[in-house]
């Protein structure tokens, strides 16, 4: 990641959204560059590498869920969607083609700007050290050993909680849909069983929040998915 200035690219068809976020997160300290729809994007990432790439779902040409698919076949830059009322499908079709979150148009500036704040800091955080180990914010997972520990204690999981969990610490502040995290977890075949899903994520609840019914580290999207916030 370029620390001192991180890379933005902002893909969006509407000059007036493209002027309005350039001048925001130019302001902010970011190196900006704008393209109006996905072949232009990817033109761009091919002589400059992106932190965070923030887009729009509906533009003309390839469209945002394209775009989405083509930069996580060769990139694990974060990806910020922005999707309006009543492009809830779409929506989802983007977080399940490698989108990590989205922002609902019309949005606050200080809104966006607390979720690229998070995204860039979390890239350097999330990835797996040589040793098999993710560490992120509360958690310390150690894949080989099969451990898990949180705020310094050890948590007994069981496999599936274990791979759960793992998918989770991998993918901090992420978006992961109910179909994303089945076929991850349980296999391609159980994208259609989603009681799976809930009575798993119950039992990881009980035993690494403090309150399990106000979690502050796996976040339910509502008729999307799960977000998981490891702490700071």
């Amino acid at each position: 990641m370029s620390l001192e200035h991180p890379h933005i690219l902002v893909v969006d068809d509407e000059p007036q959204i493209t002027r309005v976020l350039r001048t925001s997160l130019s302001a902010q300290g970011y190196d900006i560059r704008v393209a109006n729809e996905g072949e232009a994007a990817l033109d761009i990432t091919r002589d400059w590498v992106p932190d965070l790439v923030i887009t729009d779902l509906m533009m003309p040409g390839m469209d945002g869920v394209e775009l989405c698919r083509r930069l996580r076949a060769t990139s694990p830059v974060p990806i910020i969607v922005l999707s309006v009322k009543g492009e809830e499908r779409t929506k989802v079709k983007a977080l399940d083609a490698g989108a990590d979150d989205y922002v609902t148009k019309p949005f606050g500036m200080s809104e966006l700007l607390a979720r690229v704040r998070a995204h860039v800091r979390r890239i350097p955080s999330v990835q797996p050290k040589p040793a098999g180990v993710i560490e992120v914010g509360d958690f310390r997972v150690d894949v080989g050993a099969h451990q898990l520990t949180v705020r310094g204690h050890e948590v007994r999981l069981t496999p599936k909680e274990f791979e759960l969990i793992v998918h989770f610490a991998s993918h901090a502040g992420r978006i992961l849909t109910h179909r994303a995290l089945l076929a991850a977890v349980w296999g391609a075949n159980s994208i259609e069983q989603p009681e799976y899903l809930r009575v798993f994520i119950g039992q990881l609840r009980k035993k690494i929040e403090p309150d399990a019914s106000n979690p502050r580290y796996i976040l339910t999207e509502p008729w999307v998915g799960y977000r998981f916030e490891p702490g700071d």
